[in-house]
């Protein structure tokens, strides 16, 4: 008999396709997250689960899994919507799909350091409106990035693709770590280690916000630590919402302390304040870091090896343990 695996939400047709025929799939055609209720359900009769980043798996949840489930195999890199401790307590092994979406969320984060300065998307309105009256020697005057300093916030995969990105563009890198990157990356991005966040914040033109969210994470990117930035400067953050204290970051964009943002992640989505949507200084996007064809057939994939090499008996490549966190 085969495993019964549950999807929590639509994912890409070939994925659902080979689930189907290596698995007892039970696939989902809504593209909503489910309800607490809903998921208790689907937890209580499955052997594999497969959640989104939406579904939020608490420890009362998981603690109400039937007794089949042993697997979690999580469509999505981050992990903080699943109770980890829960999990190991309940048996449940977890996995993600690491290492493939590293790319696609640096082009995007790329695409903000771009369009935030150079105020493509105001342009973009402008050029709409049927109000634009033509070149002007100081019209939608922006700011180049060649020379600017880049200081990125986490150098892992995607920090050092966006650096990669960045030195294409005359950037100059610089970033913070737990730990400083191998010599060998920081020699060929030609980037600067500081172990001192607020240091690198007063010096910066712009910054990247691409670390984990993790309890040591949250709110990282504080007043205090706005409040420290040039008053030229901008920030991206393609990382997790609850990294930046939002509110704060909105009063320092209306009040000019700093000089623009652009957003890809929010804390309580898909809402966003409104004392961030009403500003011009910020080009805020829906969550599409990792939204490429290809990104999201290569998740598939890990989530298939993943399952696949579970019920083979063995550990899983993409297991999930607090303590890598």
């Amino acid at each position: 008999m085969k495993p019964k695996v549950v999807l929590t939400r639509k994912l890409p047709d070939v994925t659902e396709t080979r689930m189907r025929e290596l698995f007892d799939a039970d696939l989902s055609a809504l593209d909503t997250p489910l309800s607490p209720d809903a998921l208790i359900a689907a937890m209580q009769e499955a052997d594999v689960l497969v959640p989104t980043v939406t579904d939020k798996l608490t420890a009362d949840i998981i603690s109400q899994a039937g007794e089949r489930l042993k697997l979690i195999a999580s469509f999505g890199t981050g992990v903080d919507h699943i109770d980890l401790a829960a999990a190991k307590e309940k048996g449940i092994t977890v996995t993600n799909t690491p290492g493939v979406l590293s790319e696609d969320t640096a082009d995007v984060a790329m695409a903000l350091i771009l369009s935030v300065p150079r105020r493509l998307v105001e342009g973009d309105g402008r050029a709409r409106s049927g109000n634009w009256t033509g070149w002007s020697p100081t019209g939608m005057l922006g700011h180049r990035i060649n020379g600017k300093r880049l200081g990125i916030i986490g150098m892992g995969q995607i920090g050092q693709a966006i650096a990669r990105r960045a030195r294409g563009f005359g950037m100059s890198v610089h970033y913070h770590n737990r730990n400083a990157v191998h010599p060998a990356i920081e020699a060929e991005l030609e980037a600067t280690y500081w172990d001192d966040l607020d240091e690198m914040l007063r010096r910066m033109d712009i910054v990247s916000v691409n670390c984990p969210f993790t309890d040591a994470t949250k709110g990282l990117v504080s007043a205090e630590r706005l409040a420290l930035m040039p008053e030229h400067a901008y920030l991206v953050n393609t990382a997790r919402g609850e990294i930046v204290d939002e509110i704060a970051l909105a009063q320092a964009l209306e009040a000019g302390a700093i000089a623009g943002a652009g957003l890809d992640g929010y804390a309580d989505e898909p809402s966003i304040p409104e004392s961030l949507r009403a500003l011009n200084n910020v080009v805020m996007l829906p969550h599409i870091g990792s939204a490429t064809i290809e990104g999201r057939h290569a998740m598939g994939d890990k989530v298939i090896i993943n399952i696949q090499t579970f019920l083979d008996g063995h550990t899983p490549p993409d297991r999930v343990l607090a303590a890598m966190l």
